[in-house]
């Protein structure tokens, strides 16, 4: 009897769901080991400008994905989607086509006015305030991504010497629910940013037993009473960047 008090954290540790995502691999192709999961457009359309990537497959339905491959590199760049059950449901299907290595790169809002724009975030652990991420790890307030993925990206950055924190996120369904009550709470845990995804994409790579990591840039600034865009988005050259550096360190992932 699964039965809780609350239908959020009623966990079931089975495997086997009514529909698992194998089924896909009815419909298209494997693809390569090394994922890149992108959420820049512009950076995606300026690789594909330069031909670094081209356009392998799509994954339609009533919201589709392309699925892009490197040129010169076994290494297989999507873009993400918005939300834990878009982008996490969509790595779900990833690794059943055969993904084994995963790195994230997107931006978020930052709890921190230190942390400036373009400031890379290397994630550690998510406080888990969504849903989706309940179905495949069991019920905790936290879940830590692999250690030992943050190791090798760590190593990467220091070895490169580029300019980056390891810290805590803040994955939330509901952006417009992002309360000062609810964000002073946050800080007080420890968290420097939020998003919408990591806890998912995390709870998700622990149980199908694949490398993730993930790296976000500082973006908007949510740390004070008044809402901060700082123009985030309009940062191409960090956003192409992170993207190109994602590809070098997933790469070092075995």
């Amino acid at each position: 009897m699964i039965k809780k008090a609350f239908p959020i954290i009623e966990f079931d540790p089975s495997k086997d769901a009514l529909i698992n995502p194998d089924h896909i691999l009815r419909k298209h192709d494997k693809i390569s080991e090394r994922l890149i999961v992108c959420f820049f457009i512009d950076a995606i359309n300026a690789l594909l400008k330069r031909g670094d990537i081209y356009l392998t497959d799509t994954l339609k339905g009533e919201n589709h994905v392309e699925i892009y491959r490197f040129k010169d590199k076994d290494v297989t760049l999507v873009p993400g989607r918005l939300g834990a059950p878009a982008c996490a449901g969509f790595l779900d299907d990833f690794i059943a086509l055969g993904a084994k290595h995963i790195m994230f790169c997107g931006g978020g809002g930052v709890l921190r006015s230190d942390l400036t724009v373009g400031k890379f975030i290397v994630i550690d652990s998510a406080i888990r305030d969504e849903g989706m991420s309940y179905h495949y790890i069991k019920p905790s307030r936290e879940i830590n991504a692999n250690p030992m993925i943050v190791k090798k990206i760590t190593a990467y950055l220091d070895a490169n010497q580029f300019d980056y924190i390891v810290g805590k996120t803040w994955t939330t369904d509901a952006f417009y629910r992002e309360t000062l009550a609810r964000i002073n709470l946050r800080k007080e845990e420890g968290a420097i940013i939020v998003e919408m995804e990591q806890s998912a994409m995390i709870a998700v790579s622990e149980f199908r037993n694949v490398n993730y990591g993930a790296i976000i840039y500082g973006g908007d600034d949510v740390s004070k009473e008044k809402w901060d865009s700082r123009n985030w988005r309009d940062k191409t050259d960090i956003r192409l960047g992170l993207t190109e550096l994602c590809l070098e360190i997933v790469q070092t992932f075995e």
